[in-house]
């Protein structure tokens, strides 16, 4: 079978190209340029990553091609994040530029080039059964990545491969280094997808207008000021330059945003605040195809944090999910996912909070 994997100069994606041509498959390597601006120090982190697919492809003997997606990146993705932010939100970018870029764009280049499918260096699986499609949680439950790759259709599922969803990120990297692989050591990838690792605040002011405002407690106290509402999400301690007021011993952090007056709204000691007993989301993305009116099962309402049990009750606007356990610092803007002890069933963005 011809596979075309997508190569991001990272150690996950240049090992998944290796076992798919272990296994006997046509493997061609594709880097996507999907941002082409320099970081604050005038380095293109793109040209890096693609010497490195260059010297992974040469050792693999296999061929290489370069792709721009950035202006799909610019439409598809980074414009929603920008509105998101402005709108005093935290989205996950990571989320919708796998659906609309890599499985996306990357998927129709690939098909074209004759490929049948398409890999990546996701820790997850996929497979059929009963005509369906499943995305199945990695061995790696440290890095089982399903999370990200909530929003995926049917389709996207049917022409992927996932050839790391039964090793683990020290065997991946055991791997590398065995073939000497120049990416066996290299760090893996943070930050905003595709623009990587910045100084958050000082990237942000150059697509956003700050809006400076006061910080209040819970009471409407005055006790500091902010740099701008789309700065800071819930939960958040450090970065508030408000240590010690009123007497306090405590550490302060963020429990509300009231976008209205363009308040930040912080506690001191009363985490009660930021713990809530469900969510609603508009739309979920099933991912096994489901009609449902009410279910329970298992969801993340962030990337690093243990599944929760949950209800699902289909309600006029979308769905509203039910805490077993209340939760601490649930956000709006990014993603409830949905499990199952072995698959990842779908997920939806989080609209409104419960408390």
């Amino acid at each position: 079978m011809k596979i075309a994997v997508g190569l991001s100069g990272g150690v996950d994606s240049s090992v998944a190209a290796y076992l798919l041509k272990e296994q006997g498959h046509d493997v061609i390597g594709i880097f996507m340029y999907n941002w082409e601006e320099t970081d604050e120090y005038g380095v293109c982190s793109s040209e890096k990553d693609y010497e490195d697919v260059k010297k992974v492809c040469g050792i693999l003997d296999i061929p290489y091609y370069s792709v721009n997606f950035a202006q799909e990146y610019l439409d598809r993705v980074f414009k929603y994040f920008l509105e998101e932010y402005s709108k005093g939100r935290t989205p996950n970018p990571d989320v919708l530029c796998n659906r609309e870029i890599k499985f996306g764009p990357f998927l129709d280049y690939a098909l074209k080039m004759g490929a049948e499918k398409i890999a990546t260096g996701h820790y997850c699986g996929v497979y059929q059964k009963d005509d369906k499609y499943y995305l199945k949680k990695a061995k790696d439950t440290n890095k089982d990545q399903t999370y990200f790759l909530n929003q995926l259709s049917q389709y996207q599922l049917s022409k992927s491969v996932f050839p790391l969803a039964d090793i683990t990120k020290s065997q991946t990297r055991s791997i590398a280094k065995k073939l000497g692989l120049s990416t066996a050591s290299k760090k893996d990838s943070t930050g905003i997808c595709f623009i990587g690792e910045r100084k958050f605040k000082e990237f942000l002011q150059n697509y956003l207008p700050a809006k400076p405002g006061e910080i209040v407690d819970t009471n409407g106290n005055i006790i500091g000021a902010h740099d701008g509402l789309m700065y800071y999400t819930l939960g958040q301690r450090r970065g508030l330059g408000i240590g010690g007021r009123y007497g306090y011993s405590g550490r302060w952090f963020v429990v509300d945003k009231d976008l209205k007056n363009n308040r930040l709204i912080v506690s001191c000691k009363d985490e009660s605040l930021l713990y809530s007993k469900g969510l609603i989301t508009y739309d979920i993305n099933w991912i096994p195809p489901m009609s449902i009116q009410s279910f329970e099962c298992l969801a993340k309402f962030r990337y690093r944090q243990d599944e929760q049990k949950v209800r699902v009750e289909k309600i006029d606007k979308g769905y509203k999910v039910e805490f077993f356990e209340k939760q601490r610092a649930v956000t709006p803007g990014q993603y409830v996912v949905f499990y199952d002890q072995t698959n990842c069933l779908g997920g939806g963005v989080i609209e409104e909070v419960i408390m």
